[in-house]
């Protein structure tokens, strides 16, 4: 091959690379470069959940005060745990709220529609505490809030999932989530109380 043919490749494999970059049917982009920064946590007060009653509710609303959330189940050795929970929520309103989210995942100890939870909290414990809708909160379908609870990337720190029914999550005023507690623990519990 002369220096001419060379010259004439070279050029022609330039334009054949231009038309390529200006190609409109063709769409590139820049890889984006992997964070080693874990991205800043979220708040807790994002989400809105619907009510035992279908009512959408934003947890916005309970900004400034603590609050303990619940996995609940009408089925289980620790359903009496209800009364302790609404004692605890009546005689501490005015800084507390209690979250109750219904759950089937634990040996469907949680079988009831919406309406079979509601009748039975309020005739069995008197439950005046908030409760929404039947979620799951652990595996793929878990709802979006216990993502939150159980997803380091989003709430800062804690990984742990419920391991049975009526495990704590406590949750600051600001939307920080602070502790996780077994199904064991009660208002009255030693750990519960430091942590208050």
């Amino acid at each position: 091959m002369n220096k001419f043919s060379a010259s004439v490749m070279t050029i022609m494999l330039l334009a054949f690379s231009l038309l390529a970059c200006f190609n409109p049917g063709k769409v590139a982009t820049r890889p984006t470069a992997v964070s080693t920064t874990p991205p800043s946590p979220t708040s807790f007060f994002q989400f809105t959940v619907n009510a035992l009653d279908g009512q959408p509710v934003s947890l916005e609303q309970f900004k400034g005060k603590k609050i303990i959330v619940l996995n609940v189940a009408s089925k289980c050795g620790y359903t009496p745990q209800y009364a302790d929970w609404e004692k605890f929520y009546e005689a501490n309103k005015d800084k507390y709220v209690v979250l109750g989210f219904p759950c089937n995942d634990f040996m469907s100890q949680e079988p009831g529609t919406a309406e079979e939870i509601a009748e039975f909290c309020q005739k069995n414990y008197g439950v005046t505490f908030p409760m929404f809708d039947k979620v799951h909160v652990k595996g793929e379908e878990k709802s979006p809030v216990y993502k939150w609870l159980t997803d380091p990337a989003q709430n800062g720190w804690n990984s742990q999932e419920p391991t049975w029914n009526f495990c704590k999550y406590v949750i600051n005023e600001k939307g920080d989530l602070t502790h996780f507690f077994g199904s064991k623990v009660k208002p009255e519990s030693p750990e519960f109380q430091a942590a208050m």
